[in-house]
Order: C-alpha cells, then structure tokens, then sequence
C-alpha cells in the first residue's frame, strides 16, 4: 500500500465516509444516460451541486464552473494564457476609470445589446437591481446567502447609482487602487428570473435562472448533476462554446472521480489522487498541472480569548516545524512548498527576515521561549474539510501534518472534520464562536492572485464577522503598506508597498504556511484545447471534445 493510502484510510470514520461517497457517486454516474459527443462531462471535488442562482457557493470551485461560464460581471478575468497570472479584461462593462478628482469613484461603461439568456436587456437597470440585491438589505430582491459572499469579496463597497442606461457609478469607502479586481466577483443575474420565480430565490435555482455568459443552465438535479448548454447567441462572437453541452456531477471522494474516470462515466476530474497518476498516464490519460495563485494554509485564531497565538513566537515556531517537502512527496509533486502567502519566487514576495523551512530544533526552541516544552505541549483544534474547492486531499494531508507536528515539535493536533460549506462560513465568525467548537485554527485553501484579495484577508477593517479576516490579525506596517498601494496609481510605489505589506504577512504570520498547489486534473485525450491558467478560474469556451 502507497504512503498515500496508508494516510487516505488511517480511521475508520474516514474509510465509512470514503465507502459512502464512492457508493453515491457510482450510483449517480450508473443512472447517467448516453450522451452526445459534444458534451463534456466534469467531475467536481464539491460534495453538492454549487447554487444556481448567479452568484454561486461552495468557494472559487462554485465560481469556475456554476459562476462565470454561465453569469458574468463587469469586469472578467483573461483566462487564455499560462506564463503569468491572469489579468483583467472588460466584460459587461467596454471600459472603467476612476472619476476626475475623485479616487473613491469608479465610472462603468456598459456594454451595449447584451442580453440575458431569457432574452431580457442587460442595462443598468440591471446593474443596480444586483447590487441592491447584493448590498441593501430591505431591497425585495435581496439574497442573504449571497450578499453574505459579496460583502465579504467587497468589503469597499460604498454607494452606487446609475448615471444613465449605459453608465454606472460606484463608490468605495476608501481608496482603492485594486477595486477592479473585486469587482470581478460581483456577477448578474436577470431580473426577470427572480420576477418568474415569484420572488424567490429558492425558486429561481431550479428555473433555471437566467445570465449573460456563453453557457446557459438548462437543468439542474440537487446533489446530483447541473447540465449546461452552449449559449448561440453570445454576445462576443469570438468567444462562444466549443461544445453543445457541459454536466457537471459533485464527487467530493477522490478515488471515486478517479473510479469514474477510467470507467468512462467522465471526461475530466478535478484534482485525482496523487497515487494515481502515474497509473493513469500510462493509461493515456491527460495529466495537467500548473502554477497558480493557490496557498493551502491553517488560518491562526488569534483573537480567541485563549488563543496561543496569540504570541508570535509560536505562529513563527510552528512554521519552522512543518515538513513541507515531504508534503509534496505524499502529494507526488502536485504541490510546492509555501513559505508565504506568495510564492518565493514571486516578485513582491520581499525580504523577510524568516525563510521557513523544515527546522524542528528551532521551531521547538522558539516553543519553549513561548512556554510550551515537552511538559506542557502546545496542543490545539484545527477544524478542518472532507472535500471542497482548492481543498487538494484534505483528510490525508492534514492527517500528515498533525504527525509531523506530534513527531517533529510535540505539537498536539486534533481535528472537527465539517462540510465545506460549514468551514467556509466559520471563516466569517468571531474569535469565540460557540460554532467553532474551540477551534484555534481552520484549514481553508485561499487565492493569493492580487492586492484586492490581500485586503480582503488581512486589513484590519476586515475582522470577522465583517470580512475574511477570520485571525483579527493587525499589524500597523502592513497597514501603511496596503494603504499606499490602495492609494496610489504609480506601478513601482504600489509594488513597493506589496512587497512591503507581504513581509509582514510572513515575519508576523498570520497563518501556518504549508503548500502552494499545482491544480492537477486528469481527463480523456477526447478532451481538446484545455488552458491551464495561472488562476482559480477556468474559460470553458476553449474547450471542445473529439
């Protein structure tokens, strides 16, 4: 039996819920009717189909395949290349800028004759109606579900208004040279589905609900599959769907996707087994891999009331005793040490004065200045994922972790295993939620792609509940840092100030850096012109089946 498998089965709570899971998903993939030869067939690591309403849960998986092929913002990613990260392009809005003399206020101008799939107009209109539905909580359409993920994406946003059909103004509260990059996540979904629904939400998941996107969704199966159509009419003429057709099936256990795969149930799995690669490429299968701003880190608790991190020196220490490379080994090279929120070898990752690495006698020695000794061991709840997106193979890697810490530093880890979406709404508790169970520590994968995402993590204003600053971390340089960046306009100060802000991320840590992951999917040499970007998200449209 491989390493990898001698952890993936180490309890036998985990071998039942492995058991469970392969069981369901065979059933679901058993009752799969034939399907056309332009359809694409996806196995997601989500336990659930993500919720269909426009601005989907279940994190950045949710996003990439029930978000943007089928709902679209303003701005959208360009997801065509590989050699660097993914940047910006227009998408609903032609262009943006911040206004004359104002650097608070952003002008959006709206593409014009875009339609929604249930042939209604996209205007502004529409732009304001989401937003209200997003942000004013006594508006009729409001979404609690998804304004909680909108607040929290865009903790600026201030005012907005429509300034005529085709223009709109939004206001942040404070400058923010970065705002584009969170609006990116602000997606539209037509009026007219909530109207058809009766005006409500739970409704408007299964009309389907209408978007803007190359893809339409025309059938949604809770828990089981979501099919999606090419949408003819598109609006950019050069960017419509290769295939007729998408279905998207929730397999949260990674060795039934893998089951699924090599029976021919699939075209394509998200994240397979690392044990199963090398089987699976001498089957001739496609392996893809690739760098992307992807960290897999334990969140500190460190405004808990009891909470030992709160005292750098054990936030520092641990990071000293995390055996990364072997890790990486368990995930057969599908991952890279993390020593930051940025990779080593980004450009603004800085000068820090630590560089971890596998250190235990430092991370022990740095423990007993901080008062924990063999005597009186650190000892912790991290509560933790079975599946989830960006979450690679929690369960047998932090089964890893919590040996190497025991065995290298003495550390004593244990676990509350929750659903994904369970953990993902933990971030967004105080310190000293009765619903984290005492948890000092969570395990939730997290974008490090931008400085928009860099403020919703770590800036002061954004403490949980408010934002995803779950740690109530604080740390003034980093303040100044981000203020700076946010702004100013010049590309050498703001990456000056980045650089700045991140060496304060890794010397005064507000997280347990562990891997940085390499995206691995496998699928079917049927599966062509598939583009790996350096991003959570994926273009659909470039794909097409042979």
């Amino acid at each position: 039996m491989s390493k990898f498998n001698s952890f993936a089965i180490k309890t036998r709570q985990i071998k039942t819920c492995l058991a469970f899971a392969f069981t369901a998903a065979a059933c679901v993939l058993a009752a799969r009717p034939a399907l056309a030869e332009s359809t694409l067939r996806i196995a997601m690591t989500a336990a659930d189909i993500p919720t269909a309403t426009g601005l989907p849960n279940n994190g950045f998986e949710g996003i990439r395949f029930m978000g943007y092929p089928i709902f679209e913002g303003l701005v959208l990613w360009d997801l065509t290349k590989t050699d660097q990260l993914a940047t910006l392009r227009p998408g609903l809005a032609e262009k943006w800028e911040q206004a004359p003399g104002d650097t608070r206020t952003w002008i959006f101008h709206l593409r014009k004759g875009v339609k929604f799939h249930d042939g209604s107009d996209f205007n502004a209109d529409a732009v304001i109606w989401n937003l209200d539905r997003y942000f004013k909580n006594d508006s009729p359409q409001f979404e609690a579900a998804a304004s909680g993920m909108s607040r929290a994406r865009v903790p600026l946003m201030g005012s907005y208004k429509k300034i005529d059909d085709a223009t709109v103004a939004i206001t942040t509260t404070t400058p923010a040279s970065y705002f584009p990059y969170m609006a990116v996540y602000l997606l539209f979904t037509s009026p007219t589905s909530f109207e058809k629904a009766g005006k409500d939400w739970g409704k408007v998941a299964t009309l389907p609900a209408a978007g803007t996107g190359p893809f339409r969704i025309s059938r949604v199966v809770p828990r089981e599959r979501v099919e999606l159509l090419r949408n003819d009419d598109y609006w950019d003429a050069a960017k419509k769907a290769k295939v007729d057709k998408v279905v998207l099936m929730p397999v949260p256990e990674a060795n039934a996707r893998l089951a699924a795969l090599r029976s021919g149930q699939v075209d394509w799995i998200e994240v397979p087994p690392p044990d199963g690669l090398a089987s699976l490429k001498s089957a001739g299968f496609t392996i893809t891999t690739g760098s992307y701003p992807h960290v897999w880190p334990w969140f500190y608790n460190i405004g808990a009331a009891n909470s030992p991190f709160k005292d750098v020196r054990v936030r520092q220490a641990l990071n000293y005793c995390v055996d990364r490379e072997g890790l990486v080994g368990l995930l057969s090279g599908t991952a890279e040490p993390s020593v930051g929120w940025l990779k080593a070898s980004d450009p603004n990752f800085g000068s820090p004065a630590n560089r971890y690495k596998f250190d235990p006698a430092k991370g022990k020695a740095m423990l007993a200045e901080a008062g924990f000794t063999p005597q009186k061991p650190l000892s912790f709840k991290v509560q933790i994922s079975s599946s989830g997106s960006g979450q690679m193979l929690p369960m047998p890697m932090n089964e890893f972790m919590q040996q190497n810490l025991k065995e290298a530093c003495g550390v004593n880890v244990e676990f509350d295993v929750v659903e994904w979406t369970v953990l993902l709404t933990a971030a967004r508790l105080t310190p000293d939620n009765p619903n984290l169970k005492g948890a000092m520590g969570l395990n939730i994968s997290s974008p490090s792609s931008d400085a928009g995402v860099m403020a919703r993590y770590f800036a002061a204003a954004n403490f949980s509940p408010n934002g995803f600053n779950f740690e109530q971390w604080k740390d003034d340089v980093f303040e100044d840092a981000l203020k700076t960046l946010a702004e100013s306009t010049d590309p050498k100060v703001i990456a000056d100030a980045t650089r700045k802000a991140h060496e304060r991320l890794v010397d005064n840590p507000p997280w347990l850096y562990i891997v940085h992951d390499l995206n691995p999917r496998a699928m079917t040499t049927n599966v062509k012109g598939f583009v790996s970007p350096q991003s959570w998200f994926l273009d659909m449209t470039l794909v097409s089946m042979q």
